[in-house]
């Protein structure tokens, strides 16, 4: 959603993106939402545009699959012992939050919502009446109580720190770091999640219950937490908002380049698969 589909700073698409969703999906192709956001957090944005209720969203980096109308459809989740060995390990890093797959107040957890408030205020704001304050927040993560996904966010600095030392703990096997970075904002955040599993992830096991081809699915991504999609996707196409070392990365690896957020670039790209499914579909009736 955010650096891609959005535009920068916007809680809401511009016209020319909804529509081309919209297009894309009434030409036959499945558009699936593949995002760092949790489900409840991503549906509101994407009602009103028309799009079928069987519209795949792959939410919390991966970690759950479920339909835009609510039906389930995978979900993977981080074992509580693992969630609280996180907490002692990257606390002095950061705000730490969990996300757990239940609706309302509880839905996300953290321990001091004032640090938040200075950090992600706009997030706070927005995810207010899902978040449940729990001091300590091993208290939360009781055998049983199994999270979908952790996070931990703060300065870039820190964040590299935080990622080098998960990475060099006795807890680096049993949970997958994806990295996300603002580089205008100096806000990085880790997502933490259950061994394996990722938007690339979330994508091939989609596309293997939808009966589709590797060849034929194109992802479309803006940072670092897109990467494997992007590896794992038939064409890869990266964002030109994207940092310079990723976009560095597309041109060694073959990926397309769209233009920036804030030019459409999303509905560009999908206006000409558009363009080039009706073209096939004209020379078969030829």
């Amino acid at each position: 959603m955010d650096g891609t589909l959005l535009p920068t700073f916007a809680q809401e698409m511009s016209r020319r993106t909804a529509r081309a969703l919209k297009a894309a999906q009434d030409a036959g192709i499945t558009v699936a939402i593949a995002t760092g956001r949790r489900t409840a957090y991503t549906a509101p944005l994407l009602e009103g545009l028309g799009l079928r209720a069987d519209t795949p969203l792959m939410t919390s980096n991966g970690a759950v699959t479920r339909t835009l109308g609510g039906e389930r459809i995978d979900r993977c989740q981080m074992e509580a012992r693992v969630a609280r060995g996180l907490c002692g390990l990257l606390r002095p890093f950061g705000v730490l939050v969990f996300t757990f797959d239940k609706l309302g107040r509880g839905e996300l957890v953290l321990e001091e919502l004032e640090k938040a408030q200075g950090r992600i205020a706009l997030w706070v704001e927005a995810n207010r009446n899902a978040i449940e304050v729990v001091k300590p927040l091993e208290l939360a993560l009781a055998d049983g109580e199994d999270p979908i996904q952790g996070m931990v966010t703060g300065h870039l600095d820190k964040m590299r720190k935080a990622e080098q030392a998960l990475k060099a703990s006795e807890w680096s096997g049993s949970c997958e770091c994806m990295r996300t970075e603002y580089l205008g904002r100096d806000l990085s955040i880790l997502d933490l999640l259950p061994p394996g599993v990722s938007k690339g992830w979330a994508l091939k096991r989609l596309a293997a219950r939808l009966g589709v081809d590797r060849k034929e699915t194109m992802a479309i991504g803006d940072n670092w937490n897109d990467v494997d999609m992007l590896e794992w996707a038939g064409q890869g196409v990266m964002m030109g908002n994207a940092a310079a070392e990723l976009r560095t990365m597309a041109k060694m690896r073959g990926w397309k380049q769209a233009p920036p957020n804030d030019e459409d670039g999303v509905a560009q790209v999908l206006e000409a698969a558009v363009a080039k499914v009706s073209a096939a579909k004209v020379s078969l009736n030829d």
